[in-house]
C-alpha cells in the first residue's frame, strides 16, 4: 500500500479514534486503527468491541491500494506534531512496518496484520430515519450531565431514547437520571417513525457529541435489536446498547408543584456559582431561603467557612430548601432563554425546573436533606 494524505484530514480523523480506543486494552489489536486504502479513499476504523467508528477521507492520493493496522495513539501523536496541512506520505514496508514521512521527518511504525482486526457486518437497513445534527446534539447536551455514574445500576448509565406522542404529534424523546436529578428533552418529528426504545451508553454519547459539533447536516439513525448506527457525512458510529429496563421516569415528574419562582438566568447561575466557591468538594448544599420576591442563598462549610448572597426573584410564598450546587449549575448552563423557572412543593419534595425559552425540556432536582 502507498498513499499521500493531508495532515489536517488525518489528524481530525485520528482525534475521533482516540475517543473510541481503550487506553488499557488487553488485546493489542484494539489499540490499533485499521487503515484501508481503496476505491479512491482512505477508510480509518477504530473499535473497543462495544463501539465502532469508521471515517472516510476522500482527499487522498492513492499509488497502491492495501490495508494495515498500527497504534492509534502513537500515530496520532506523530501526525498532530507534523506541520499543519502538509502532505504525509505513507507506504508499507514488508509485512509489519508502516513508513510515514512529512517534510524532514521519517517514521517506521510497527503493524499488526489487518486480518486480526475485529469487524462486524450487520444489516442496519431497516427503520432508518434522519435528524438534523444540531437538534440531536441539543438533546444529548440537555441530558448527558444527568447520566448516572453508578456501576451497579447499569441501566441508568446512559440516555434513554424513545418515541412519545402527544395528541397527533410525535416526538423523539431523551431522558436521563442518576436518581438525584433528571433531564428530559424532546424533538418534534415531521412524521411517525419506527423506533424501538434504547439506552445509549455514556461513552457513545460523548463520542457522538464530538462528531456532531463538527458536522452540519442530517444524521441517519437506524437500530437493530442490540445496536444502533449513526451516519454523519463521512463518519459512521455503531454502538452496542445498554441491556436493561429504564425506569418509568414520567412518574417522577412532580405534578403539584404550585410555588413558582422566576429569576434572571445569568444572575442566578453566577450567584449559585459564587456562593458555592466556599465549599471545596461542592457536596455542601446551597440553601435557598425564599420569601416574597427574595431568594437568600447560603453555603456553610465546616472547614472552610460560609458565603451568602441575596437575589431579587418573583415568588409569593415562604420556603427553605437545599440543593447540590453542581446540579443547579449543570442545568442552568443548558437553558437557552434569559430566565429560569423553578417550581416547588415543600422542603422535602423534588423541584421542577423549566426553561421559558424551550418548552420541550424539563429538569427535576431532588433537594438535599439537612
Amino acid at each position: 500500500m502507498k498513499f499521500n494524505v493531508n495532515q489536517q484530514d488525518l489528524q481530525k480523523s485520528l482525534n475521533y479514534c482516540q475517543g473510541v480506543i481503550e487506553k488499557r486494552s488487553t488485546l493489542p489489536i484494539l489499540s490499533n486503527v485499521l487503515l484501508d486504502v481503496g476505491n479512491s479513499k482512505l477508510t480509518i476504523t477504530a473499535t473497543d468491541l462495544d463501539l465502532i467508528f469508521v471515517h472516510q477521507i476522500s482527499n487522498v492520493e492513492i499509488i497502491e491500494e492495501g490495508k494495515t493496522t498500527t497504534s492509534s495513539s502513537i500515530m496520532y501523536d506523530i501526525v498532530r506534531k507534523f506541520s499543519s496541512g502538509k502532505k504525509i506520505n505513507f507506504s508499507k514496508v514488508g509485512e509489519n512496518k508502516l513508513h510515514l514521512e512529512s517534510e524532514k521527518s521519517v517514521f517506521n511504525l510497527n503493524c499488526i496484520n489487518p486480518s486480526e482486526f475485529p469487524l462486524t457486518n450487520e444489516d442496519f437497513n431497516e427503520n432508518e430515519f434522519s435528524i438534523k445534527s444540531k437538534e440531536l446534539l441539543k438533546l444529548l447536551n440537555k441530558c448527558k450531565f444527568s447520566v448516572s455514574n453508578d456501576e451497579t445500576r447499569h441501566y441508568l448509565s446512559g440516555i434513554y431514547f424513545h418515541l412519545t406522542q402527544l395528541e397527533d404529534k410525535y416526538f423523539f424523546t431523551a431522558a436521563a437520571t442518576d436518581s438525584h436529578r433528571m433531564s428530559i428533552s424532546k424533538l418534534r418529528l415531521n412524521e411517525k417513525i419506527e423506533f424501538e426504545p434504547i439506552i445509549l451508553p455514556k461513552k457513545t454519547i460523548f463520542q457522538l457529541c464530538s462528531l456532531l459539533e463538527d458536522f452540519e447536516g442530517d444524521v441517519k439513525i437506524s437500530n437493530i435489536k442490540s445496536k444502533i448506527k449513526f451516519e454523519l457525512g463521512n463518519s459512521i458510529l455503531i454502538s452496542k446498547l445498554i441491556d436493561g429496563k429504564f425506569p418509568n421516569y414520567v412518574q417522577v415528574i412532580p405534578k403539584d408543584n404550585q410555588k413558582k419562582m422566576e429569576v434572571d438566568l445569568k444572575t442566578f447561575l453566577d450567584s449559585v456559582d459564587r456562593v458555592a466557591s466556599v465549599s471545596l468538594d461542592k457536596k455542601d448544599g446551597v440553601k435557598f431561603s425564599l420569601s416574597k420576591d427574595v431568594l437568600n442563598l447560603s453555603v456553610n462549610n465546616a472547614t472552610s467557612g460560609d458565603g451568602k448572597e441575596s437575589l431579587n426573584v418573583k415568588f409569593d410564598h415562604e420556603l427553605d430548601v437545599s440543593f447540590n450546587s453542581r446540579y443547579l449549575i449543570d442545568i442552568a448552563s443548558q437553558l437557552e432563554g434569559d430566565k429560569i423557572e423553578m417550581f416547588f412543593k415543600d422542603t422535602g419534595s423534588p423541584a421542577l425546573i423549566k426553561d421559558p425559552a424551550d418548552f420541550d425540556s424539563i429538569y427535576v432536582v431532588m433537594p438535599m436533606k439537612g
